[in-house]
């Protein structure tokens, strides 16, 4: 497998409102999986955390080089989707590349 490219950070996100705050704070408190589990299934759908999993997959295998297309083929998804992630994995605020890096050195 190729080497994925290197990340740089293209983007920025500044919350816009005091609910867009809230939202990032409740996030930050989640240090304890019992409770991020009943929040994220309080707040998402069975479809929606299905969705999110799966983005978090798609980079785990961008991350090791797999291609856009048997990574399309392994998470069940279209590779316009794998390209949605791979750019903001690759261009983005750096918030998959954080995530990526902690889990994968816990």
């Amino acid at each position: 497998m190729k080497q994925p490219p290197e990340y740089k950070q293209v983007e920025r996100y500044t919350p816009t409102d005091r609910k867009e705050k809230q939202l990032i704070r409740a996030f930050s408190l989640l240090n304890d999986e019992k409770i991020a589990s009943a929040f994220l299934r309080d707040l998402l759908t069975q479809a929606e955390i299905e969705e999110f999993a799966n983005r978090l997959e798609i980079v785990f295998l961008l991350k090791k080089g797999w291609s856009y297309l048997d990574i399309a083929k392994k998470t069940n998804v279209s590779t316009t989707t794998v390209t949605r992630v791979a750019h903001w994995f690759f261009h983005g605020c750096g918030g998959y590349k954080t995530i990526v890096d902690k889990l994968s050195a816990s």
